[in-house]
């Protein structure tokens, strides 16, 4: 099924590309006059020859003059500038003066009718033209509208693509600053009360620095690999707080699966700042779970009984982190936070 739809998606953009594409130019332009003449060819012989063929010889030219006419100067001059009024109005006389033109060949024609007498010699003549004069303007005008709408459409999703890239690059930059003040703070705290402990930091550190400088940067990274580096920051924040601890666990197959880089540590930034608590133990507990596609993420802190700094359910972290999702994952995440009385919990679910 998935190779058929595959098969199909290449056909469109193959058609795409050639009705759009500069470079296919000319190759629409010989199918087009192909395809006249190939209609005019087949229609009936009105005419005694050699009268009849270069009567459609001149009726092709004919067409296509107006074909083309309406494509490259009506269409672009009136339509795309919404002058509906005038371009109608330039339809009327092209085809008045097409019908002039008829009448006049008609009388000079009238001798070579194979059978000028018949009642519907005038119909034959005037009818015919007018439907066939119709289909041609009808059909310049669709090309050119789908050709246009087509060219619009790419610059629409390439200016999206490239505003949701430099904002997503944005909202990283917002992020890494602030974790490595935080990072750095704790590296320098270490260093006054424990220069063993501070080198063991500075390694720590350096590994931390390593994927946000080189991994960070890719548009997909390793979920093991995203998990090792928050396993690193909780690391840091064990040796610099006695009465802390994490736990981190995993659950089904989490091998080869890639998210978005940095997607977690905001969650896990924002519970190590709001459960620091001098006088009583406090935790993080990381849970994830690979299931039929789908990623869940949980990430649960304690509080303490009197907040030093105020918890809620907003600050510059979490906006940002829930602007990535938009963005990253349109349609295809959950997010619920929940803000107990003694525990703040995250309940993050993507599709992968």
């Amino acid at each position: 099924m998935s190779t058929e739809t595959d098969l199909a998606n290449l056909s469109n953009n193959r058609l795409l590309q050639f009705t759009t594409n500069r470079k296919f130019r000319v190759y629409r332009h010989i199918v087009v006059a192909l395809f006249l003449a190939v209609t005019f060819l087949n229609t009936k012989n009105a005419f005694v020859e050699p009268v009849n063929t270069l009567l459609k010889i001149g009726v092709f030219f004919l067409m296509l003059l107006l074909f083309y006419f309406n494509m490259y100067w009506l269409i672009p001059k009136f339509i795309f500038k919404e002058r509906y009024l005038a371009y109608f109005l330039w339809i009327m006389v092209l085809l008045g003066i097409s019908l002039v033109s008829v009448n006049i060949g008609r009388y000079y024609l009238m001798p070579y009718f194979k059978n000028p007498h018949s009642d519907n010699f005038a119909a034959a003549s005037i009818f015919p033209f007018v439907f066939v004069f119709f289909i041609f303007i009808a059909a310049s005008s669709a090309i050119k509208l789908f050709q246009r709408s087509i060219v619009v459409n790419q610059r629409v999703n390439e200016l999206e693509t490239v505003t949701i890239q430099s904002e997503l690059e944005q909202l990283k930059n917002q992020i890494n600053p602030h974790f490595l003040f935080n990072t750095l703070n704790n590296a320098n705290v270490l260093t006054q009360k424990d220069p063993q402990k501070a080198s063991q930091v500075l390694m720590k550190l350096s590994e931390l620095l390593r994927y946000l400088l080189y991994d960070s940067a890719r548009q997909k990274v390793l979920l093991t690999a995203d998990i090792h580096f928050l396993e690193d920051f909780l690391n840091l924040e064990k040796i610099r707080r006695d009465n802390f601890e994490f736990i981190i666990s995993t659950l089904g197959d989490l091998n080869g699966v890639q998210v978005s880089p940095l997607l977690f540590i905001t969650f896990v930034e924002n519970a190590v700042k709001h459960n620091m608590d001098a006088e009583n133990s406090s935790y993080v507990h990381l849970f994830f779970k690979v299931e039929d596609n789908e990623l869940s993420f949980n990430c649960i802190n304690s509080k303490p009984p009197v907040e030093t700094i105020k918890q809620h359910e907003g600050g510059l972290g979490l906006v940002n982190v829930q602007r990535r999702l938009t963005l990253l994952y349109p349609e295809k995440h959950s997010l619920y936070i929940n803000n107990g009385d003694d525990v703040f919990s995250i309940d993050l679910k993507l599709t992968v």
